[in-house]
């Protein structure tokens, strides 16, 4: 989506994205543990947001955490904004990318070294980028 431009609206973004994508990314909704194309993948190279293509994560984050979703240490600097989220009578830091907006997990001070972050995200928020095969 890089050259196309970016939906205003959230008419425009429904009509962009699939129905679980939207419900993920534009409406903070959470897929299923254990239910993602990248829950369990090795291939090597950059996630991208699934709505804007903004690059997020590269694989050598990505750590098996065993919860369900893909997990990274850490993000791209500058690519994800934090902010607090209270909803499900709980408070914890959700991630938005932060060239659209969209809704892409949650992170938690759980993860292991260097950072200690675990970056908890919805495979239907991504889009993997592989890199060339040597």
């Amino acid at each position: 989506m890089e050259n196309q431009k970016m939906p205003k609206t959230e008419k425009e973004w429904e009509r962009k994205l699939k129905p679980e994508e939207y419900a993920v990314l534009r409406q903070g909704g959470t897929e299923a543990p254990f239910s993602g194309e990248y829950v369990y993948t090795k291939d090597k190279g950059m996630y991208r947001c699934r709505a804007c293509g903004n690059e997020i994560f590269s694989s050598e984050t990505k750590f098996e955490s065993g919860t369900g979703w893909p997990s990274f240490y850490d993000a791209i600097p500058g690519a994800v904004k934090l902010q607090e989220d209270k909803s499900l009578g709980m408070v914890r830091t959700e991630i938005l990318c932060a060239k659209c907006g969209s809704h892409l997990g949650h992170v938690f001070d759980d993860g292991p070294q260097p950072t200690g972050k675990r970056y908890c995200i919805n495979c239907v928020s991504l889009n993997l980028e592989k890199s060339a095969q040597e």
